[in-house]
């Protein structure tokens, strides 16, 4: 990897349309995602009736909020399944949208980050960019 990574997270940033938040819908599993964030949040549980719930939710952060309720019992694999759950909702995401396809492959090897300040999983939390620090992908 180069040693110019790229480092998003919002969606005023030249590189906005990296986020799971952005507005990139995609059709996946037999229905239609409005982001991948939709899409993740979702696929942690089995009951249909909240998975269409979030699957409808108005915004994507309505969607996480949703995911990270507890009221409704998670899938016993997920940690096990939710990288590759990820995975398949960006790459989707990518292969529906050729101008974010564009956007991608001009990043050539640089490493992209998701400077999320509270998200030490998927991002770099409060690390930032005082330290590399590498993704799940």
């Amino acid at each position: 990897m180069s040693t110019d990574a790229i480092y998003f997270y919002s969606k005023s940033e030249e590189f906005a349309c990296f986020p799971n938040f952005s507005r990139h819908g995609f059709h996946l599993d037999g229905h239609y995602w409005p982001t991948v964030e939709h899409y993740f949040q979702a696929r942690k549980f089995t009951d249909e009736e909240h998975v269409e719930k979030i699957r409808t939710a108005k915004t994507p952060r309505s969607a996480k909020s949703l995911g990270r309720s507890r009221k409704v019992k998670i899938r016993q694999d997920w940690e096990q399944v939710k990288d590759e759950v990820m995975r398949k909702a960006v790459r989707k995401k990518f292969e529906t949208h050729d101008e974010l396809l564009e956007i991608l492959l001009a990043t050539g090897n640089r490493e992209l980050i998701e400077n999320s300040p509270r998200d030490y999983y998927w991002g770099c939390g409060a690390r930032s960019r005082a330290k590399t620090c590498s993704g799940r992908f």
